[in-house]
């Protein structure tokens, strides 16, 4: 199993054969390539993504539930919000 961080596609881009999508992920656009997809997706559209490559499609509801998930990995706890730092 990898660890697969869901985004939406915001559109399709020119170049690398046909195979990038901007991705929005929680706010940040980025290049994507989604080539290892059954089918490209639309704009609209989520995928999770690993590595730099959209490795599946999913919908809406999967999605927030990948996203909840990474949010609870990355607290350490449920209800703790906070960030090491000085």
């Amino acid at each position: 199993m990898c660890l697969g961080i869901p985004g939406q596609v915001v559109e399709l881009v020119d170049g690398y054969a046909d195979q990038l999508a901007l991705i929005d992920v929680v706010g940040a656009q980025r290049q994507v390539n989604v080539g290892m997809l059954d089918k490209t997706p639309d704009p609209g559209q989520w995928v999770l993504i690993h590595m730099g490559f959209a490795i599946e499609a999913v919908d809406a509801h999967a999605a927030a539930t990948a996203l909840s998930g990474l949010q609870m990995m990355g607290s350490g706890t449920p209800d703790d919000d906070t960030r090491a730092g000085p």
